[in-house]
């Protein structure tokens, strides 16, 4: 199931975001802290996927009610924010003497990170959680192309179109390991049970572009896709389409 962050209450979600509290009252001392139930909901996001992550769960996990849960987080909406922040809080900033290297760098993390956190890929942030590291991660990504006479809003869709590719490779990678294991065959198990069937239904003859290329890279993949293949071959041509732009400067 698709999320979408920035569909709470703004108000409470930035609270969270940056770690505003509302003054201590008497009393017995919180047993919880927002952070804690964040890493929490975190760990199971990776464990079992963004559905398995509920205010029940989370309590059992942490041994408390289920009431005392919202005593900290309002709601499911507000705490996916909180997550997706401090998920990019993982990232380094990019390192290199060179734009392309430090592009490659956040592309390559970005990567990284939606394999370590699948559930990432189940939320879409066209309204991006306004938090402390998804700010500091823009302002770095920023950094990386700054100084080379682009203009502000090409710096930016410089920016958008590596993270973008960076995340929809990682998709089509993630999807396939899922896809994996949920069937429990495996790419060359899937081919050798779909090709005698195709063969019989198929004339090569009237696909021979599509028969030569396909067996080609059937045969170099040992699958029907590629990801980490397709991911270093368009991150290349990413970074040369960005190169001409860079020299027409």
């Amino acid at each position: 199931m698709t999320e979408y962050s920035g569909s709470g209450d703004p108000k409470r979600s930035l609270e969270l975001l940056w770690g505003v509290r509302e003054k201590p009252k008497r009393g017995p001392k919180p047993r919880l802290t927002a952070e804690e139930i964040v890493r929490a909901a975190i760990g199971l996001a990776d464990a079992e996927g963004l559905d398995a992550v509920s205010m029940r769960r989370i309590a059992d996990e942490l041994g408390v009610s289920p009431m005392s849960i919202y005593t900290y987080v309002p709601g499911k909406a507000e705490l996916i924010d909180v997550m997706v922040d401090r998920a990019f809080g993982e990232l380094t900033p990019p390192e290199g003497e060179t734009w392309r290297a430090r592009l490659e760098h956040i592309a390559r993390g970005g990567w990284a990170l939606f394999h370590r956190h699948p559930w990432m890929l189940q939320i879409t942030t066209v309204r991006p959680p306004m938090g402390p590291n998804l700010l500091a991660k823009y302002e770095y990504e920023l950094r990386a192309v700054d100084g080379l006479g682009l203009t502000d809003l090409e710096m930016d869709s410089v920016v958008a179109l590596v993270t973008g590719f960076a995340e929809s490779a990682a998709r089509v990678s993630v999807n396939a390991a899922e896809a994996e294991r949920r069937s429990g065959m495996s790419d060359e198990q899937w081919w050798e049970s779909v090709a005698p069937v195709l063969d019989t239904l198929v004339d090569e003859a009237d696909y021979p572009l599509g028969t030569r290329v396909g067996t080609a890279a059937g045969q170099e993949y040992n699958a029907a896709v590629a990801p980490r293949r397709a991911f270093e071959f368009g991150l290349a041509r990413v970074l040369d389409g960005i190169e001409v732009l860079v020299s027409s400067r």
